[in-house]
C-alpha cells in the first residue's frame, strides 16, 4: 500500500502513515460551510467561512471589511445573501455524564 499524501510505500494495515504522519486506509470527512454559532459578532458568515477553509477568523473579517470599503454595495449585500443561504451550524449536545451515583 502507498501513501496518498507522501507516495510511500507503508504497511498494508497501517493507519498512519511513518513518513508523513498522515491518516491512510480511509476516506476524508466532508467539510460542511456553517454560520458559527460560538464567537460570532454579526451573523457568523465570516467565522464559518474561517473555519471552512481553515483560516483565522481575524483575517476573513478584514477580507470582508476590505471588500466592504472597495465595493460597497456588493460586499454588503453578499454577506446578507451569505446570511440568509449558509445554515447555522447545529447544536451540539454535551456528553452524557456518567455518573456512578446514578447506576
Amino acid at each position: 500500500m502507498y501513501c496518498n499524501a507522501c507516495g510511500r510505500q507503508i504497511q498494508d494495515d497501517a493507519n498512519l502513515c511513518a513518513y508523513c504522519g498522515r491518516t491512510v486506509g480511509f476516506a476524508a470527512p466532508q467539510r460542511r460551510l456553517y454560520r458559527g454559532v460560538e464567537g460570532r459578532k454579526i451573523g457568523g458568515v465570516a467565522l464559518g467561512m474561517a473555519q471552512y477553509f481553515g483560516e483565522d477568523v481575524t483575517i476573513v473579517r478584514l477580507i470582508w471589511v476590505l471588500a466592504l470599503l472597495l465595493t460597497l454595495p456588493l460586499a454588503f449585500f453578499g454577506y446578507i445573501i451569505c446570511w440568509i443561504i449558509i445554515p447555522e451550524e447545529p447544536l451540539r449536545l454535551p456528553p452524557a455524564a456518567t455518573n456512578p451515583a446514578q447506576l
